[in-house]
Order: C-alpha cells, then structure tokens, then sequence
C-alpha cells in the first residue's frame, strides 16, 4: 500500500490541538497543496481565507457552537466559493457574466471546487503529522461569518478547516460497508440487501462506541442519521444565498 493510500485510509478527525501554530512555510505548502486539486474548466472558483487572529477565530467558534477547537489550532482555514474575482476580471474586459455568475450551477461549480481544494489541503496536512477537523457549523451564520471575514458579494463561505497538531486523537469511525457506497452500472435499489447492510453497519457502530470509554453513545448510526434529519436546519440558507448574488436561476 502506497503511503497516500495509508494516509488517506488513516483520517481521523482531531478535536483537541496543542497550542503549536503552523509556520508560514507549511501554510503555505498547505495551500499549494490545495490550489493543485481539478477544477472545473479551469475556472479556480474558490478562495481560502487563513485564520490567525484569535478576536476572529473567538467569533468564528461563537457562530459554529463555541467549538473550541475553532479557537485553539495551529490555524484556522476557511474555503469559499469565489467568483468575486472572475467578476473584476470580466469587468476589466469590459464583459458581462453576471447572468452566469448568478445561477445555480455556478454556485455549484465555486462550492465543488472548493471541496475538491479542501481535501487536498486535508491529505497534505495528514501527510506531515498534522491533524485535521472540517467546520460546516460556520452556516449556522454565515451573515456573521461573512462579516468577520469582510467578503464582498459573489463569494460565499461554506465550511472551516482547523489544522494543527493533534493534542488528543481518536479511533477511526468505520464507514458504511463498500457494498452501500459502491453501485455497479446501476444504483442498486435492492430494499432487502440495504437494510440488511445497515444493520450489520448500526451492529458495527454500536461495538465501536462501546469501546471507547469516553462515549456514552447507545444509539445506532441509522438512528444518529435520521435524528440529524428529522428537523430542518439553517432554513434561512436559499434566502441567504440569493441574496448574496447566488442561485438567482
């Protein structure tokens, strides 16, 4: 097994960093790590905002939870959907895209391109030693996050990384077994073979929570998903979005 195939297969999230910033010089490996993900023709929608102001950070955690790990990491990377930049640059050409920029799958372009850059960034860092956690509580506000972060129109955040060095480091959560990810030519709707699946998997889940003392956990994963679901959260999102010059059509 290669050693990124290790590194990808041993991610765990880390809840829990030492105090021990990142240098300018990993930073800014981190970075080349991510701006080398595909994008979609080209288009490099996305941008990445370092945190280091802990004022900020302090903000950031208060509209995701008061997580602390948001707070203390070695830094705090936020990605966005981008195409603020594509606008000046049309601008410049005296060209309109406006329209383009506006619709649903550009929104859709910014936010696969800043996924494809976060996880690259994600795999770097778990390369050097370092650990990782991914933020979506920042859409829990991201009018707030918007404002600490002074983004201009046409740029949208969508989640947070904190990266540093781990404190504390949990066991891996195993995943849904291969057979429920992976379809064959077709999607498979087999009713009798998914459930199946996912009893073994809530079978699964259950052994490995009671194996960690520190988890009082007795629910199953199909229950944990499905009360994640149950109430609809950040409703104010599509309203928010539109707004914000996004997914106008």
């Amino acid at each position: 097994m290669s050693d990124v195939l290790q590194t990808i297969l041993s991610h765990k999230s880390v809840r829990s960093f030492t105090s021990e910033q990142l240098s300018g010089e990993q930073i800014r490996e981190l970075v080349s790590a991510a701006q080398a993900a595909s994008t979609s023709s080209f288009l490099q929608a996305y941008s990445i905002i370092g945190v280091s102001d802990p004022l900020v950070k302090k903000e950031l955690s208060t509209y995701a939870g008061s997580q602390k790990y948001v707070v203390k990491n070695g830094h705090f990377f936020v990605f966005c959907a981008d195409f603020y930049r594509h606008k000046e640059m049309a601008s410049n050409l005296r060209a309109d895209i406006s329209e383009t920029i506006q619709g649903t799958e550009a929104l859709l372009i910014g936010t696969i391109d800043a996924s494809l850059a976060a996880q690259n960034l994600a795999i770097a860092a778990e390369s050097m030693g370092l650990g990782i956690c991914y933020i979506g509580g920042l859409r829990n506000n991201l009018a707030g996050v918007s404002a600490s972060l002074g983004v201009p129109a046409h740029v949208l955040p969508l989640f947070g990384i904190a990266v540093g060095y781990p404190e504390k480091v949990s066991e891996k959560k195993p995943r849904l077994p291969f057979e429920s990810v992976y379809h064959e030519n077709r999607y498979n709707v087999d009713k009798g073979m998914l459930n199946a699946q996912l009893e073994e998997y809530d079978r699964t889940i259950q052994a490995y929570y009671v194996e960690r003392p520190d988890n009082s956990r007795e629910t199953t994963w199909t229950e944990q998903a499905t009360d994640k679901l149950r109430i609809p959260k950040r409703v104010y999102m599509k309203d928010f979005i539109t707004q914000k010059g996004w997914a106008k059509h």
